[in-house]
């Protein structure tokens, strides 16, 4: 398993990664698209059915590529996997296909990326009925400081939303949050992740290297890793 150092920047959330020197990259593969996780150093994978993707026709296959691909020990993560009520298939089959994932990533002692857009309540019901052992990250978070305790009072993680995270009002959220939940991501975007910490130390008035030390602790501890 290819794990960062101390010294890497961390980008908790992107797609279609290539190695980057200095920077530790998870790679969001979704169970449509035809990618293998392959051993690469500085890069590790999750791997599940993102809501937008899934129809009644698909749902039997992806489920079982997530239940091959959380075998894999490139794979650190399920996800993301969860709820979108602007875009995607029905309320029953993102939930049961939301809980089919979260019984695989149980059952593989791995930690699930969360995608939820608008469906909060749907997403807090889910971690209640499910009552988890592995923790959750809900990446690309935009939300406000009162959903944001909600989620990590839950033991949740959140990655900020690379265009939110980089405006001056995201500064205060920022501020109030405890820094050993925090991720940040480019989720893909054409966004240097080394600016994306820029901006968080400022706002934390903290150095970099702080804040990296952080992330690193954040990290080994989400996926439950002696460093």
């Amino acid at each position: 398993m290819n794990l960062p150092g101390r010294d890497d920047y961390i980008n908790i959330h992107t797609h279609e990664a290539r190695p980057c020197p200095g920077v530790f990259l998870v790679d969001n593969i979704m169970a449509h698209e035809n990618r293998i996780p392959e051993q690469t150093n500085g890069l590790a994978f999750t791997f599940g059915i993102h809501p937008w993707y899934l129809n009644e026709g698909n749902h039997d296959h992806l489920i079982t590529e997530v239940a091959k691909s959380a075998l894999l020990p490139s794979v650190i993560a399920l996800g993301e996997a969860g709820f979108d009520r602007i875009k995607g298939p029905s309320p029953e089959l993102q939930r049961s296909t939301f809980e089919r994932q979260i019984l695989i990533a149980e059952e593989n002692r791995k930690p699930v990326v969360i995608h939820c857009v608008r469906a909060w309540d749907e997403l807090l019901r889910a971690h209640k009925r499910m009552n988890p052992g592995m923790p959750w990250l809900v990446h690309g978070f935009r939300g406000n400081k009162d959903l944001a305790a909600q989620l990590i009072s839950k033991g949740m993680y959140l990655s900020f939303w690379f265009d939110f995270i980089l405006k001056p009002e995201s500064s205060t959220l920022v501020r109030d949050l405890p820094k050993e939940r925090m991720f940040l991501e480019t989720d893909g975007a054409e966004v240097d992740i080394k600016d994306i910490y820029n901006k968080v130390s400022d706002d934390l008035k903290i150095s970099v290297e702080e804040l990296k030390t952080y992330i690193y602790s954040n990290f080994y501890k989400f996926f439950n890793i002696n460093p």
